[in-house]
């Protein structure tokens, strides 16, 4: 059964409604909302979720990669932790700001949004991020050094390219202190520009 991505939406909008009187909406960043969050974020705090890790194990046909080029972008599994930024969206301005971020994180109803417990400094926050079922048809597995080879050299979308966005990603984790050295051998597999062809 196809899923609904409005939908999906109205019932994340309805939990959120549900936490409280006027509650503010806190959103888990852990790639691009890291360093492009197209929305003006009243409050970022480092935050860590456990059982939860970052990894670009997620087909992109249209954000970094098309139907017959498909690219990757970053997804939420299930194992480990993940360390990342907290934004926090004013109550206010939920109902919105929402559709616009829906549709750039979920141009294909694939993430399984989710509420999550996130360790801050100054306490925990219940917050909404994106992830993902290994059970997903989206869902790539580790894939072999020569597939992110021709990925990271070939693959594009309306957002740009797959190894802009794992670059951006990486350059925006480490300038809030976060290190993910498995993003860092990943990247190792790009292409040398500078190699001689």
């Amino acid at each position: 059964m196809p899923r609904d991505g409005a939908r999906m939406l109205q019932q994340t909008l309805q939990q959120w409604r549900a936490q409280g009187p006027k509650p503010d909406l806190w959103l888990f960043a852990y790639a691009s909302l890291v360093w492009r969050p197209e929305f003006e974020v009243a409050e970022s705090r480092p935050a860590r979720v456990h059982g939860q890790h970052r990894a670009l194990q997620m087909w992109s046909r249209i954000n970094r990669g098309t139907e017959d080029c498909p690219g990757l972008v970053f997804a939420l599994l299930p194992g480990g932790c993940c360390d990342g930024l907290v934004l926090r969206l004013p109550h206010d301005e939920v109902e919105a700001r929402m559709p616009a971020l829906w549709a750039r994180e979920m141009p294909r109803p694939t993430y399984d949004p989710k509420w999550l417990l996130c360790h801050t400094p100054q306490g925990p926050v219940r917050a909404l991020a994106f992830t993902l079922s290994r059970r997903s048809p989206s869902y790539t597995g580790v894939l072999p050094p020569e597939r992110y080879r021709q990925i990271f050299a070939q693959s594009c979308g309306r957002y740009g390219t797959t190894l802009d966005y794992a670059r951006q990603t990486l350059r925006g984790l480490a300038e809030h202190g976060i290190h993910d050295r498995a993003l860092e051998r990943l990247l190792r597999l790009a292409p040398d520009p500078t190699a001689p062809s």
